[in-house]
């Protein structure tokens, strides 16, 4: 049994949808004869999606739009574009998002498109489709997709890391306004996809790293997750236990219990310490 959202003829929108995990979702949708809409930047990739979204679905079912998610008129564009092409939303998918790289002194303008694409795309799009999900009284659902660096923060790309940290303390106001709100059926998931080989991961590779799950492996995991009623969705990797994972989590968080340096995984006074807490029992 899949979550009651996703039905046939229901509506689900994805931004970023024309490649990588958004793509794979849309194709999983479309193939349970939902409704679907892909929205991305890039216009060519749209039509590209469009046609390969056609052979698994009637070409009735598919609508494209080109959307910058970091500008509120045109994710106001989007939602009003679905409601007068299906009649509403039921799944939105808020998983637009860059990874250019980035540092801590470096250029302000990459900071600040980081920045709108990452995090105000999903605060953009959560706040403009939400109220009218909320009045179409359906089940429906609002999946952001965010990142473990997002939670442990590395060094090395911090962006990236500030936009998807946002992302997490967003989405958890999100599904708290949400379950508290009377008569809502709407609710919140932060997926927390891990190495997926991806456009945006690829880095040159053609070839799928062995530590790296595929889009569709992550996207499947997702909706087995959101059949069991999980807000926090966190993907496992091939190479990384979820035990480890946790561990690193609980690390982070325990820089401010214990009132460590930040990122005193990376401090050498706390390699030794890290490495003993990773294989405690």
């Amino acid at each position: 049994m899949s979550h009651p959202a996703i039905v046939k003829d229901n509506v689900a929108v994805i931004t970023g949808g024309a490649s990588g995990i958004g793509f794979a979702a849309a194709i999983a949708f479309a193939r349970a004869e939902m409704k679907v809409c892909i929205a991305d930047v890039d216009e060519t990739r749209l039509a590209e999606a469009a046609t390969k979204l056609s052979s698994v679905t009637v070409a009735a079912n598919v609508m494209t739009l080109a959307v910058d998610v970091g500008k509120v008129e045109s994710m106001t564009e989007l939602e009003r574009a679905v409601r007068e092409r299906f009649g509403g939303t039921d799944i939105l998918m808020n998983n637009a998002g860059i990874q250019p790289g980035s540092t801590l002194f470096g250029e302000p303008d990459n900071w600040q498109r980081i920045i709108d694409v990452n995090m105000w795309g999903i605060i953009n799009g959560s706040r403009i489709f939400a109220p009218n999900m909320i009045a179409r009284g359906r089940c429906g659902l609002i999946i952001n997709t965010g990142s473990k660096q997002g939670i442990t923060t590395p060094p090395g790309d911090p962006a990236y890391n500030v936009s998807k940290a946002g992302v997490k303390a967003f989405t958890e106001a999100l599904q708290h306004e949400l379950r508290n709100t009377k008569d809502c059926r709407v609710t919140a998931h932060l997926l927390i996809p891990g190495f997926v080989f991806t456009g945006l991961t690829a880095k040159g590779r053609t070839e799928k790293p062995a530590s790296a799950w595929t889009p569709e492996q992550t996207v499947d995991f997702m909706l087995a997750r959101l059949e069991g009623g999980d807000f926090y969705i966190l993907c496992p990797d091939n190479d990384v236990p979820r035990a480890l994972d946790e561990k690193r989590m609980l690390w982070a968080v325990g820089d401010i219990v214990e009132n460590r340096p930040p990122l005193s995984r990376w401090h050498p006074d706390y390699a030794d310490a890290f490495k003993k807490f990773v294989e405690a029992e």
